[in-house]
């Protein structure tokens, strides 16, 4: 088992931009990454297998909703501490990072801003310690990018709903306790309803097959004439809107995430190319190395910046779902180069497991598609700064 001695680059101090609260809760991450995720995460990835052993460090280190107020378990943290806790994870695996943003954004975070009290009090506690997993079902096998045509519904039965339909490509659905899902009424406005395991008629095969997130948890949500009770519908906020406003949560973490995949990459690719000898001299010695490695860097810090600005105006709240787009699109490219042109410099042992570079490559290709494609995103901010949609 080799050591972990990621080392994080900032060329920028970007350090001095914030808190000591923002430094700690950074620095408790990484130390818990270093010492629970990195030993097992290969052997993880290679079987296929989420690793359920770290839930309960994940809730340690206020990875389950850490802008969650305390009253509901949550830590009570700022938005730059929740993309730095992302940062964290992602640098260890992109699959974890799943787990918690699912757990963070998708699951808690329609719970807390459009739940009744009586939801917030019951799930949110359980959710924040681990003892509770969620999941978010949104995306059909018809309906993508085009969530608005779901045909997942459910109708009034007096006493109680009957939903039915499916979703698919959903992290934790295999052993989530309970799963947000968004489905249409008879009227075919999108409502949110929470969904608990052991209800007659819920299921949730699991998804094999993946070259991809192999250390998260996929599956579908199948509603076959599903009970579920009146008061587990989420009554603050209906319309499309709804999931959108948790997408926008978790696209943020996901600009913040895929920096922590990158740095690791680079990070590799530098200490790979000072150790590595060809030709009597070190490759970081070559002009075509140091060029890789100096635009690797250049567009991390970018990225760095523009994940920390958008985190000042997620606090001060002025970001736009627009602006969450374009973090969330330019940070996971710049991501994926950088595993690229890394896998490069190690050459024939980039591919292998005894290094990080090629599982995150694996994993960024699901990153770059999952909660809006990379084309979807791109046509955002079209339609933003041109008022045209041109979906």
């Amino acid at each position: 088992m080799k050591p972990d001695l990621f080392q994080a680059p900032d060329y920028y101090n970007i350090d001095e931009l914030l808190t000591d609260e923002h430094k700690m809760v950074r620095d408790a991450a990484r130390e818990w990454v270093k010492r629970e995720v990195s030993p097992i995460i290969e052997d993880a990835a290679q079987e296929a297998k989420f690793p359920e052993s770290i839930i309960g460090g994940l809730a340690e280190i206020g990875a389950f909703g850490p802008y969650i107020p305390e009253e509901y378990g949550g830590a009570g943290l700022d938005q730059i501490s929740y993309g730095l806790i992302m940062q964290e994870i992602e640098r260890g695996d992109s699959g974890v990072r799943s787990t918690a943003s699912v757990q963070s954004s998708l699951v808690m975070y329609p719970i807390f801003k459009y739940g009744t009290e009586e939801q917030r009090k019951k799930y949110l506690p359980k959710l924040a310690t681990g003892e509770m997993m969620g999941c978010f079902g949104l995306t059909e096998p018809d309906y993508g990018s085009n969530p608005g045509g779901m045909v997942t519904n459910f109708k009034d039965k007096g006493d109680h709903y009957l939903l039915n339909g499916a979703k698919m490509w959903i992290s934790n659905a295999p052993f989530a306790d309970i799963a947000i899902v968004w489905a249409k009424n008879e009227e075919g406005r999108i409502h949110g309803l929470i969904v608990e395991r052991g209800m007659e008629g819920f299921t949730t095969p699991e998804t094999h097959n993946k070259w991809s997130l192999r250390a998260s948890a996929t599956g579908e949500l199948i509603f076959d004439n599903v009970k579920v009770p009146k008061e587990n519908l989420m009554p603050n906020k209906s319309g499309l809107g709804a999931p959108l406003g948790c997408l926008d949560s978790a696209r943020y973490g996901i600009a913040w995430g895929a920096i922590g995949a990158a740095m690791d990459c680079y990070d590799t690719a530098l200490r790979y190319a000072k150790e590595r000898v060809q030709f009597d001299k070190p490759i970081a010695s070559k002009q075509l190395q140091q060029k890789k490695l100096a635009e690797m860097i250049t567009e991390i810090t970018k990225a760095q910046l523009m994940a920390w600005r958008l985190g000042v105006m997620r606090n001060e709240g002025k970001a736009t779902s627009a602006q969450i787009s374009m973090a969330k699109r330019n940070n996971v490219e710049m991501a994926i180069k950088i595993a690229r042109e890394a896998r490069q410099i190690l050459g024939g042992m980039g591919i292998t497991g005894e290094y990080s570079i090629m599982r995150h490559m694996m994993n960024l290709e699901s990153v770059i598609t999952y909660e809006g494609t990379h084309d979807i995103h791109l046509l955002i901010t079209g339609m933003d700064i041109t008022g045209m949609p041109a979906f």
